[in-house]
């Protein structure tokens, strides 16, 4: 049978070309002025600008506070990938080996992920309030915990976490779950019959089927911890108490539209995306050593 090649390149251009245009205008352009204005330093509410060349990443280079900020943010995000992560897997496991009422169960995992993260913020501030939250009172009762994560750090880091991860739940269980049930029930039977836990189960024999979909978990819940997390912060603890959350995106948002120094902010915006560029990079080199595409 004979088969028309299809030469006409410039009708693929015409298609892209919606595509290429929004990119550029609300992507690449925004992106470039980005980088442009880190190299000023601005004036009288940004109004004014005063060319500085690298001086705005000196600056940061060289701040205590900043690094410190980038140490709380690699910290933070560490700990809600992997929270987020072994918690949704768990739960969709969980979910996955129920035969009754499955669907109420899986709609009770996804819905905090349809709160808007403000209102998620909201939920959380008066359920942990120090004086006013529903459960800091039984906390305090029960292991004599003083719970006042306004003025404790510590205990505001742990908050903010809790919450973030609580909220990202939803998202990685939609995908764990549609990972798992494309998995051969023949190999779960087997399992069975050898006699392997159902922990081993998960670890050893669905775990490796499913790590192309942990993988892509992985690079989306990332860009959440570095990113999607700033109206917890805006609301929680504005960064507080004594810059224990203050991770990067909320210094940034600080810098530009609290002080008005957009040509730091952007010098920020552009570390981390570098950073953030970094971390995917190394994620994905590194599983596909482990990712099982089979």
């Amino acid at each position: 049978m004979s088969r028309e090649i299809y030469d006409r390149s410039w009708v693929a251009y015409l298609l892209l070309l919606p595509t290429l245009v929004v990119s550029a205008v609300f992507l690449y352009y925004p992106a470039a002025r980005a980088v442009e204005l880190s190299l000023y330093e601005t004036l009288q509410f940004g109004t004014r600008r005063l060319w500085t060349g690298l001086g705005n990443y000196e600056f940061l280079l060289t701040s205590g506070d900043y690094h410190s900020s980038i140490l709380i943010t690699l910290g933070f995000s560490v700990i809600v990938i992997i929270g987020v992560m072994a918690v949704s897997l768990a739960v969709s496991f969980l979910i996955y080996e129920v035969t009754t009422g499955q669907a109420s169960y899986l709609v009770a995992a996804i819905w905090p992920y349809a709160l808007p993260p403000a209102v998620a913020g909201i939920v959380f501030f008066y359920i942990l309030h120090p004086s006013l939250g529903v459960i800091s009172q039984p906390i305090e009762a029960l292991f004599g915990v003083n719970v006042d994560w306004f003025t404790r750090g510590g205990q505001a880091f742990v908050v903010l976490t809790v919450a973030v991860i609580w909220k990202q739940i939803g998202y990685n269980v939609i995908f764990m779950i549609a990972a798992l049930n494309n998995v051969p029930d023949a190999l779960g039977e087997v399992a069975d019959l050898d006699g392997v836990s159902r922990t081993q189960r998960l670890l050893r024999v669905y775990t490796p089927l499913i790590s192309p979909t942990l993988l892509f978990l992985a690079v989306m819940n990332t860009i959440y911890a570095f990113f999607h997390t700033f109206a917890f912060i805006d609301i929680l603890t504005q960064g507080g108490p004594g810059g224990a959350t203050n991770i990067m995106i909320y210094d940034l948002y600080r810098n530009a539209f609290e002080f008005n120094n957009h040509g730091l902010a952007s010098a920020q915006s552009v570390i981390l995306f570098l950073v953030v560029g970094a971390l995917m990079f190394l994620q994905l080199k590194v599983s596909d050593r482990y990712a099982h595409y089979g």
